[in-house]
């Protein structure tokens, strides 16, 4: 009992005495206190590593990291610029005929039978450490022809006891352009690319005979085989030809799906067993970018450290105004990285995902639905700012209009809401007056979005901002901003449209409009319902047609719709992208294309082909505003919103800005790793009190018992001999 009592006393002090500051929660080894290490996390596995078949924002987190295409956005400007990484400069196509014959820069598209985009790579660059190009002093590569056994204690790449390097050259450009056509990678971009790159699709038969007379497990060597649509001219030189002109080639340039692969890698990861084991490029990525991947477990975490032999890329010294004002220009001119490395944990739930940034653990976040209350607040003036626990902490908030659309399609082929006379205009104009998008944003998206005024969002080549970008069919400029027309007006233009009071002006009948969604889940009908109320103001019947995803498709394909809900987000940053979305030739009904309305107007259309094919340019940004102010006459759509992302980031961490295009900024940032090990000590201090005062309660109730027993035990020692206890 004694024993006990005492046990608990020295517990209860060892508890108090261990409060050294040192947190108890961190979930990270001791060994990594003060590091240089970013971390963050990630909420689904990658499904590919190889840029051949990648083509997910959740993949490019990492290939963004580890792959070095030949261009890349400019961290800073906006609109969004490409500038160079692995290439020497932003190549500028070369026009020809179909005789071969050179062409002026502004030579008319019709007359363009191909384009060439010369690439010169910058000398120097050299490939990660990887076993791959481990070679012996003879230059032998080590690893290329393993016999059975030798793979006995691999299990990952890092097994590997030896590694090499060597330079990048113009062949392993073009070497990854041959593999968008081998026939086991199944690129999700094939099919587009064999419609510009000369030759590609007559590679992919090619090589689909060549695999048809190989074994299960046979090396399908694409170096045997020639791409006339990528030839290498010399070692640091390539030449893409497309058929055509389109300008908008070059920003593939900027994505992985144009790295560099070198042949060593098809060849090493190509060999028996290998894939049992899962060493593969699809798994082990092996690239010239800032970082390299040394952790694949994406059932716990997965881990990017600097690559030793990236160099020659610094810190940029220019940016978009308001950038040097901000402090992101300090590090101008350094070398990247700053990292050294990044560690991606899984959460797969929000709150202790939360939990963890609010402690410190996390260096970033997004603001969730349920949490976005707890981060930010609005000002009495109707603006977004971080809450005071939020800034009491020193945590910045960075906003950002996402290059994505979001908007509510008339189907202009159906006899009442489409058509081109003024009748349908004026009804789809009333209507677009009606659906309140700043309510909306309020309600629904917690203020993170901007109201559309036509289809190009910002940080996109034509938009305009101010007065001269509004919507003068749904907005007004009144006091230095846009103001929605009244409901009245719109009332005026629903009877102008032969609907007076929301009824047919011949048959006295209601109007009434369906609508189909997809939007079934929790928090739809409240939605569904705000829309409904929104036409309701204009005295007109909104009917909700929810249907599955499959089902809506279809719909959209044979034109069985009146009005519904889509977005897009971008490919790249080029007017083009979206513009499109309004092209009479992309006609979902007639052409299976991108137009759900089944927009056709002959003006727009001719200036698009026009818009299309040009730089950008004055002239170019003049017949935008004229193809955007065509859109908004005619109403295709109800120009709904651009969102807007909200992300967090701690004092510790510098030189974050957010970049819609690009998924490669991780080497740009730098951390104060003693400022955040100071932070989460503050932020996370054990509190032991409450367990010492337990103890001590529990040993102070035992006193009386041990009063009692000590009582006993005195009685027992001082009765005489024979005496019987009672």
């Amino acid at each position: 009992m004694v024993s006990l009592l005492h046990r608990a006393v020295l517990l209860g002090a060892a508890l108090l005495a261990g409060c050294d500051g040192s947190p108890w929660n961190n979930p990270y080894p001791a060994s990594q206190d003060g590091a240089n290490i970013f971390y963050s996390s990630f909420a689904e596995r990658p499904k590919h590593l190889d840029p051949v078949q990648s083509y997910s924002e959740n993949e490019y987190v990492f290939l963004a990291q580890i792959y070095q295409p030949p261009l890349q956005y400019h961290y800073f400007r906006r609109p969004y610029e490409l500038v160079p990484f692995g290439a020497t400069e932003v190549p500028r196509a070369a026009f020809f005929d179909s005789k071969g014959r050179r062409l002026p820069d502004d030579a008319d598209a019709k007359s363009v039978a191909y384009s060439d985009y010369v690439i010169r790579i910058r000398p120097g660059i050299l490939y990660q450490p990887h076993p791959a190009f481990a070679a012996d002093e003879q230059g032998n590569l080590l690893y290329h022809n393993l016999k059975p056994g030798d793979l006995d204690g691999i299990h990952a790449l890092g097994d590997f006891k030896k590694q090499g390097t060597r330079e990048l050259t113009a062949a392993d450009y073009v070497h990854q352009i041959k593999r968008l056509a081998h026939p086991r990678l199944h690129s999700p971009i094939l099919g587009l690319m064999s419609g510009y790159i000369v030759g590609l699709k007559e590679l992919a038969d090619a090589l689909g005979t060549a695999e048809k007379g190989l074994p299960a497990d046979g090396f399908l060597d694409l170096t045997r085989f020639e791409l006339e649509g990528a030839q290498v001219l010399d070692r640091y030189t390539y030449r893409i030809r497309v058929r055509g002109k389109y300008p908008q080639f070059v920003y593939w340039l900027a994505m992985p799906f144009f790295s560099p692969v070198p042949p060593e890698a098809e060849r090493f990861y190509a060999q028996p067993g290998m894939a049992q084991k899962n060493i593969t490029l699809d798994w082990f990525p092996i690239g010239t970018g800032p970082y390299m991947l040394t952790v694949n477990d994406p059932n716990r975490r997965m881990v990017l450290e600097r690559n030793p032999n990236f160099k020659g890329e610094v810190y940029p010294d220019e940016g978009a105004p308001g950038d040097a004002e901000a402090g992101l220009l300090a590090d101008a001119g350094k070398s990247l990285p700053f990292i050294d490395k990044v560690v991606f944990s899984l959460e797969k739930e929000q709150i202790p995902y939360w939990n963890k940034f609010l402690q410190g653990y996390y260096d970033a976040s997004g603001i969730a639905s349920d949490t976005f209350d707890q981060a930010v607040q609005f000002t009495v003036q109707g603006d977004i700012a971080l809450s005071d626990g939020m800034r009491e902490r020193g945590i910045k908030l960075q906003t950002a209009v996402a290059t994505s659309v979001f908007y509510l399609g008339f189907n202009m082929l159906d006899p009442v809401v489409g058509g081109y006379d003024e009748r349908a205009r004026k009804l789809r104009q009333a209507i677009s007056i009606a659906v309140d998008q700043e309510e909306f944003i309020s309600i629904f998206q917690n203020g993170r979005g901007i109201p559309a005024q036509g289809p190009v969002p910002p940080g996109i080549f034509g938009y305009r901002e101010g007065r001269e970008g509004i919507n003068p069919y749904v907005y007004d400029w009144v006091d230095g901003a846009p103001r929605r027309k009244s409901i009245e007006y719109a009332r005026q233009l629903l009877a102008e449209a032969g609907y007076p009071d929301g009824r047919d002006a011949g048959t006295g009948q209601p109007l009434l409009i369906n609508l189909d969604t997809t939007a079934t889940g929790v928090g739809s009908k409240s939605r569904l319902d705000w829309y409904t109320k929104q036409f309701e103001r204009l005295g007109v019947q909104l009917a909700v047609r929810a249907t599955d995803y499959n089902r809506f498709q279809d719909k959209l394909r044979k034109g069985n719709v009146q009005l519904y809900f889509l977005g897009w987000n971008a490919d790249y940053p080029d007017p083009e992208n979206f513009l499109f979305l309004l092209h009479g030739a992309q006609s979902k009904v007639r052409t299976a294309g991108e137009n759900a309305s089944n927009y056709a107007n002959p003006e727009f259309d001719r200036l698009f082909e026009q818009m299309k094919h040009m730089y950008n340019s004055p002239e170019r940004q003049a017949i935008i505003d004229r193809m955007v102010e065509i859109a908004r006459h005619d109403a295709p759509w109800v120009w709904s919103f651009f969102p807007k992302d909200y992300t967090l980031h701690h004092a510790w961490v510098y030189n974050r800005k957010p970049n819609q295009m690009a998924q490669n900024g991780l080497k740009y940032q730098r951390i104060d790793p003693a400022l955040r090990e100071k932070m989460r000590r503050e932020w996370n201090q054990p509190v032991v009190w409450p367990a010492a005062l337990i103890l001590l309660a529990l040993a102070a109730s035992m006193v009386p018992a041990i009063v009692v027993f000590r009582r006993r035990e005195r009685r027992t020692a001082t009765r005489a001999p024979g005496e019987t206890a009672r």
